[in-house]
């Protein structure tokens, strides 16, 4: 496992409720691209289902982050590209699926006027440290 601190509540700045303001970790950077809700034949899943797409993508951010040899332990930092906010209640959920909500990464939340297309409602890339290869086995 990664070692990687988290800092809910900096001096001065409000504590974090659905996020985490600040980690850092040494190892590996693990950087994941943005993942839409497609299956692995390329096909959409969940069409004008938020809650279906954010499962998916997060399934997908799982399935990038093995073949990196990490998992959502290690993630740092998550990056939500929405086309409405209003998506983010079943973005929390399927994340709050994934991961543990007690350690949860950085994050940012973007609301964009569109994705490559308009079925996808939201894209969501991560950002992971691994251990290094020589510290893993020390």
């Amino acid at each position: 496992m990664s070692r990687l601190t988290h800092i809910h509540a900096p001096d001065g700045v409000a504590p974090a409720t659905a996020y985490t303001h600040v980690v850092t970790g040494t190892g590996r950077l693990v950087a994941v691209s943005g993942q839409l809700a497609l299956d692995e034949r390329g096909e959409l899943v969940g069409a004008g289902d938020a809650a279906a797409q954010a499962m998916r993508v997060f399934e997908n951010l799982r399935r990038c982050l093995a073949a990196a040899g990490a998992t959502f332990d290690d993630v740092i930092k998550l990056t939500y590209f929405v086309t409405d906010t209003a998506h983010m209640p079943a973005v929390r959920a399927a994340r709050d699926a994934y991961l543990d909500p007690e350690r949860l990464p950085a994050a940012s939340a973007v609301q964009v006027a569109a994705l490559i297309s308009p079925e996808f409602l939201m894209e969501i890339e991560a950002l992971a440290v691994v251990p290094d290869e020589a510290a893993a086995g020390a």
